[in-house]
């Protein structure tokens, strides 16, 4: 019996300290995209791991911190850069509890995006280490989207296999 209550104890509180991460983790993205919304350059940066990789809608959009920072300058610098909503959100963690990843619905200018990524806890504070940004497309309206894509996507594609 006392097995039993040290287990239901153990598994509560494992519980309750994981509702805490995910909310921290919630309220840390929510803030990011706030950030970029109201064009804050340094609070937004600020919520990335040194080393953050970003990726863009683009194929050509793969950034690590640094690089990203020099892209997006202009658009926070003229006061408007992306405003991202979560409409859900996922999120999922590591053994440790360390390190955790996530998935999530964006309503954006692009309309729904999807975005994922994985956090990583810095001290007490979590922060982006990897984040993708996809625009959803409905499956029935796949071949149009495929149309347009392909006069600009072939070249790359061609590119990326000569490497």
């Amino acid at each position: 019996m006392k097995k039993s209550i040290l287990l239901l104890l153990f598994i509560t509180s494992f519980a309750q300290a994981q509702t805490v991460e995910v909310d921290k983790i919630n309220k840390t993205l929510d803030a990011w995209h706030k950030a970029a919304a109201a064009a804050s350059f340094e609070p937004y940066f600020a919520l990335m791991a040194d080393d953050a990789i970003f990726i863009g809608t683009d194929a050509t959009e793969n950034w690590n911190k640094a690089d990203f920072k020099v892209w997006a300058k202009p658009f926070f610098d003229r006061g408007k850069a992306w405003n991202f909503t979560a409409l859900e959100r996922h999120v999922f963690f590591d053994a440790t509890g360390k390190t955790a990843w996530f998935d999530e619905l964006l309503d954006t200018q692009m309309k729904i995006c999807r975005g994922s990524g994985v956090m990583v806890k810095v001290g007490k504070e979590w922060k982006v280490k990897h984040y993708v940004l996809s625009m959803t497309i409905p499956n029935d309206h796949v071949d149009e989207v495929v149309k347009i894509k392909a006069p600009i996507e072939d070249g790359i594609i061609a590119k990326l296999k000569k490497k």
